[in-house]
This record gives structure tokens, C-alpha cells and sequence, in this order.
């Protein structure tokens, strides 16, 4: 199972102090995480792409290169590629070219985003996303799995015979997650390519989770992938931590307050009560994680969500220090106790490639790699 960190990257003002993180700052500072995310035994770091004020990861994927350059063993992600507004050929040579720099630390979480206006600032009708994401990862599917693509669709100009280049490393394109909070249309397209879903449980009650995540499970199943329990699945979640209870409610209270993604609404207490949020003792963090497994099944990814609300990037190395010495290690080892022979690892560019030299070997087609599913089909 993989553990890690997200961030949204947003510029926020620290209600503690009134002082503002320059933008220059402030993706240094995520950089910095991503290098201390590595060296305190972590295994991912994802970030996600905004094109508005707080936020400045515009481009994802030069950052990641960034960071590539810097660290040898973290995989590298997002938590949010748009496929609604960005050009999927663009998405397919741009994260082929960081896997190759990367060595192949390197997968995707699509995704429509939460920003509304962000669709006519790239030539399209937000009415559309639910259709664009459809079609255009469709077409992203297939120029990584093809040499020679000749498509057309609604949404882009038709393809006459375009390879999309760099081809992907080893031939085997990085690993897609699609990632939703609402949408069962999405929580399908991941099941019918037997992809990864990933849930970003950070905002609502469990029970809506559940119910994506369950409709995922039994669509990956029907499409032919494996198992219910053999379905790819990631969770989001949020943590703030102290020594104490006390101390950590009373420090990340006026952060919780003013956040870009879940302030001037139910109070800290109302939340952690009734979301994954948890603001308290390492114990308290390990302990209301486990119960991820009794509410989603054994999953193999979990993300946490820790530099935002305008944290100080010192607040959130200690945090770090903590999850990393004193958390994840025990999370690793429960959750391993008593997991399903069957359930896969989390998908790995090596693991990718073995599953590809695998069903070469016994004459069979892998549809993770060659592309042979079908958009019209089940």
C-alpha cells in the first residue's frame, strides 16, 4: 500500500501571523515538501492544477519534472489533471516526456476540477464536462497505446495518422487514476478501462463514498478486470497533528477557519465529526484511518492533504516529521495484517510493465496496455 501527500497549492494568508506567501514562495515551499515527503519514507507526492487565484500549480508537470531531478524513489503525480480543458495530446506527450525523466515515477489523476469559469478560459462549456471527459480520455487511451493514430470526435479537430511523441517509457503508459467527490460517470469510466478510482474523501460523510466507491468495485468486476476486491482504489483524507489532542485543535483552529477548501462553513468540530478530517494525536490519526479499511474495503492508496490554509512551511515539515516517524509505519503494518491474498499492490511503472511481459509470455492481450477496450462496450 502506498502513502503520501497531496497539496492543492494554495497562496493563503496565515490568520496567525497576517503575513502572505509570495507565489515565488510558495512553490519553493512544495518542492520542499515533496523532498521531505521522500526522506521521511513516503512514497507519493501529488499535486493539482488550478488556473485561478489561491492557487499556483498551473503546470503540473513542470513541477514535477522539478522535483523528479531532485528526489530518486517518490512517485509523482497529480491530484487533479483537467481532461476537460486540457488537449489530450497535449496530456500524452507531456506526462510521456516525465516519465522518461522520471524513470518511470510517474502516474495521473484525471479529473474535471471544481472551478467553474476555468472552461471558457479554455475554449469550452462547462454543460460539456461530463461528455469531455469521456471523449477526451478515450483519446488520450489510445495515443498512448497506438503508433499511428487516425480518430475524430465532437470536442477537437480530427487526427490524421498522428504518433503522439515521446512514446510512453518501456512502452507501457503511466498509470491513470480518475478522480471524483460526485460523479458516478466518472467512477465508471475508471471501471470500464480498469484504471484506478480515486475517491477524495475529504469533504463529505462516508456513506457517499461508499457508494461511489461501491459502484466502481462492482463495475470494474463487470468489465472484466478481476474482482470486486481486486479494484484499484485511493482515498484522500486530511490530518493536522500535535503531542496532544488539545494542543493540535487550538493550533490548526484559525488555519480550519479561513481554508480555501473547507472554511466559513460547519465548525472543526462538526467536520472531524462528520468527515475523514482528524485534528489530534498520531494515535487518533492512525486510529480513525484504520477505519478507512472497515468502511472501503482494502484500497491501495492513501493520501493526505497537509499544506493548506496557509500553514507555515515549517509547521508542515514537523507535521510530516510525524506522519513519516510515527504514523504511516503503523499504518503499513496494519493494514497489511490480515489483507486478501488476492488484492493487488498498488500499480508501479515496474509492476505495469511485468503485467505487459506476462500476458505477452502467455499469449494473451493486456488491455491496460494495448488498448483492445472498447468506448461502446458493456
Amino acid at each position: 500500500m502506498q502513502f503520501g501527500i497531496f497539496t492543492v497549492g494554495d497562496v493563503t494568508t496565515d490568520p496567525t501571523t497576517g503575513r502572505t506567501p509570495s507565489e515565488h514562495e510558495r512553490i519553493k515551499s512544495m518542492v520542499a515538501i515533496a523532498q521531505k515527503a521522500e526522506e521521511v519514507g513516503l512514497d507519493v507526492f501529488a499535486t493539482g492544477e488550478h488556473h485561478n487565484p489561491p492557487f499556483v500549480p498551473s503546470s503540473p508537470t513542470t513541477m514535477l519534472g522539478y522535483i523528479a531531478a531532485r528526489t530518486e524513489r517518490l512517485v509523482l503525480s497529480t491530484s487533479t489533471t483537467l481532461i476537460t480543458t486540457n488537449d489530450p495530446v497535449k496530456i500524452a506527450e507531456d506526462f510521456a516526456m516525465l516519465q522518461h525523466l522520471a524513470d518511470g515515477r510517474v502516474d495521473v489523476m484525471m479529473g474535471r476540477g471544481n472551478t467553474a469559469p476555468v472552461y471558457p478560459w479554455f475554449g469550452q462549456d462547462i454543460r460539456q464536462g461530463i461528455p469531455l471527459a469521456i471523449e477526451n480520455y478515450a483519446l488520450l487511451h489510445e495515443l498512448w497505446r497506438k503508433d499511428v493514430v487516425t480518430w475524430e470526435g465532437r470536442f477537437r479537430t480530427p487526427l490524421q495518422g498522428f504518433t503522439a511523441t515521446p512514446r510512453p517509457l518501456d512502452g507501457v503508459p503511466p498509470f491513470v487514476w480518475h478522480g471524483s467527490i460526485r460523479s458516478p460517470e466518472i467512477a465508471e469510466q475508471a471501471a470500464y478501462y480498469g484504471d484506478g478510482f480515486f475517491a477524495n474523501n475529504i469533504f463529505w460523510p462516508k456513506e457517499h463514498y461508499m457508494r461511489l466507491i461501491g459502484l466502481y468495485r462492482e463495475r470494474f468486476a463487470y468489465h472484466g478486470h478481476g474482482t470486486p476486491e481486486q479494484a484499484i482504489v485511493g482515498l484522500g483524507g486530511q490530518v493536522f497533528m500535535r503531542r496532544n489532542s488539545q494542543d493540535a485543535v487550538r493550533e490548526f483552529r484559525p488555519y480550519f477557519d479561513v481554508a480555501p477548501v473547507y472554511g466559513h462553513g460547519p465548525s472543526l468540530e462538526e467536520f472531524t465529526e462528520q468527515t475523514p478530517l482528524t485534528v489530534g494525536s498520531p494515535q487518533e490519526v492512525i486510529e480513525k484511518t484504520l477505519t478507512f479499511r472497515e468502511s472501503f474495503g482494502d484500497y491501495q492508496r492513501q493520501l493526505f492533504l497537509m499544506d493548506h490554509a496557509g500553514l507555515p512551511l515549517k509547521t508542515v515539515l514537523e507535521q510530516l516529521d510525524i506522519l513519516g516517524e510515527e504514523v504511516v509505519p503503523v499504518l503499513r503494518r496494519e493494514f497489511a495484517e490480515g489483507r486478501p491474498e488476492g488484492v493487488p499492490g498498488a500499480p508501479t511503472h515496474a509492476s505495469l510493465v511485468a503485467r505487459r511481459d506476462a500476458a505477452a509470455a502467455d499469449g494473451a492481450p493486456d488491455t491496460v496496455s494495448s488498448g483492445t477496450a472498447r468506448p461502446d462496450a458493456g
